[in-house]
């Protein structure tokens, strides 16, 4: 039988070539904003890894927003151009049907902060901090800056940001757009009870918590082809009683789909600093399961998958419609080729490579023996 983490899928009218994705990764290391070399590698890198789709990295939608000093923008005619020019690039050495999108976010409270070479740290006031905004005056973490409360003013500024770099978005010829509605950052902390303490429309009930994230959709929707799909990556659960939980995300997925989302990537975690999380392999694929049973929307599962055997199974079972690998294509910029030469599927290796094709397989077997003579 056909491998159906091979098969293609079509998303809200967007065709990706296989199940397989990049999960976004901040690479911390923009210019001020804009991406540099380090940037076109990566992404070209990535664009020939074989995954069908991928996801530059959580991305500013104004120079506050950013987590730090070097984390990407899409706010200025330079951040576009740069963006622009590298997607370019990428396309040229992927594989045909190879879809690319860009994380839109805002960092919130959890902006101004070190690098995590450098400690993830609250940036001190000689390393150029800046002020954090928030829902609520409430820092992340005991020894972090008190973000100012936005006022209405304030909210609507974000909500028109989201929208413009929507617009640049397309400009740059990405294929679809995902919201940052996870980890702990700015439209997760208007979901969360733990980071929003608001009494007028922007808190308190759930209706409430998720009318920020709705405004933001509605305005991204207004801004783009009614052709490109539209997602969110959502933290399912905050991990703390008292916390954003996964019924919640539901009837959030429910309201986000009638508004014209598409797609959930299911992930967790990020607003309470003092959850404990099991992070062990595939923790978090119940919450992508819940999600796509529950909201009836395509889910991404995400979350230490790096086995092409339990990321088959995971789709095969209905447990979501893709999956997802980070630090998985950081430490195998090849795994797609290696999860395809597992699962008996055709290589399909870009031309100039193709003479490591035996290779791919056999290192891909090797595995699997070794788990037949243990």
């Amino acid at each position: 039988m056909s491998s159906l983490l091979f098969s293609p899928l079509e998303i809200g009218g967007m065709t990706v070539p296989n199940r397989i994705a990049v999960a976004p990764m901040c690479q911390y290391s923009a210019d001020d904003g804009t991406a540099n070399d380090w940037h076109l590698q990566h992404w070209m890198m990535l664009g020939m890894s074989g995954a069908g789709s991928i996801t530059i990295e959580a991305t500013g939608v104004e120079r506050r927003g950013r987590i730090t000093h070097g984390c990407l923008g899409l706010y200025s005619d330079e951040n576009e151009a740069v963006i622009a020019r590298g997607l370019a690039a990428a396309r040229r050495v992927a594989p045909v049907g190879t879809k690319f999108g860009i994380q839109l976010g805002h960092a919130g409270r959890k902006a101004s902060t070190a690098t995590p070479w450098l400690g993830r740290a609250p940036l001190k006031p000689h390393e150029d901090a800046w002020q954090t905004v928030a829902p609520s005056a409430i820092a992340q973490a005991p020894g972090w800056h008190v973000p100012e409360a936005l006022d209405e003013a304030g909210i609507e500024r974000i909500i028109d940001a989201f929208g413009s770099a929507a617009v640049r978005a397309v400009r740059t010829g990405l294929d679809f757009v995902e919201l940052h509605g996870a980890h702990g950052y700015l439209i997760h902390e208007f979901f969360s009870p733990v980071s929003n303490k608001r009494t007028d429309q922007w808190g308190g009930s759930l209706e409430n918590r998720m009318r920020f994230a709705l405004a933001i959709l509605r305005t991204v929707r207004k801004a783009v082809p009614a052709s490109m799909p539209l997602g969110i990556r959502l933290s399912v659960t905050d991990w703390v009683d008292g916390g954003f939980n996964p019924d919640e995300a539901v009837t959030v997925a429910k309201a986000l789909k009638a508004d014209g989302l598409v797609f959930v990537c299911a992930s967790s975690g990020g607003v309470a600093h003092d959850a404990k999380i099991a992070e062990i392999p595939s923790y978090q694929v119940p919450l992508a399961e819940k999600i796509r049973r529950e909201a009836a929307i395509a889910t991404r599962a995400v979350g230490l998958i790096d086995d092409p055997l339990v990321a088959e199974r995971i789709v095969a079972d209905g447990k979501a419609d893709l999956v997802a690998l980070g630090r998985g294509f950081l430490a195998d910029p090849r795994w797609a080729w290696r999860a395809a030469a597992a699962l008996g599927e055709p290589l399909h290796l870009v031309a100039q490579y193709h003479r490591a094709a035996s290779l791919v397989t056999k290192w891909a077997s090797q595995p699997a023996k070794a788990k037949e003579n243990a």
